[in-house]
């Protein structure tokens, strides 16, 4: 990662009108860790409210939504998606 460079993050809201089983929850980790295979990729669900937050790189906003589009917790309807541009501006040497 470099200054700069292009991200883009996924921020997931739960549908609280529908339930998510083990094997929706399993469908989605399974297709993330292909699309983490692939790319920048880190990921994760929040602690204090219901959803989560992925930060990825693509080639272009619309590249970002196909993927972000394609889990399938979000194909079912069981969670809904906001994709957003984000620009690189600070990165820490530290590794973490």
């Amino acid at each position: 990662m470099k200054k700069g460079d292009k991200l883009f993050v996924r921020i997931d809201y739960k549908n609280n009108e529908t339930e998510v089983t083990s094997r929706d929850f399993q469908d989605h980790i399974e297709y993330l860790k292909g699309v983490a295979a692939e790319r920048y990729f880190v990921g994760g669900g929040f602690k204090n409210a219901s959803g989560g937050m992925i930060m990825f790189k693509a080639k272009d906003l619309e590249t970002a939504k196909i993927i972000a589009k394609k889990d399938p917790i979000i194909e079912r309807g069981l969670f809904r998606v906001e994709v957003y541009e984000w620009e690189l501006l600070i990165l820490s040497d530290m590794e973490i």
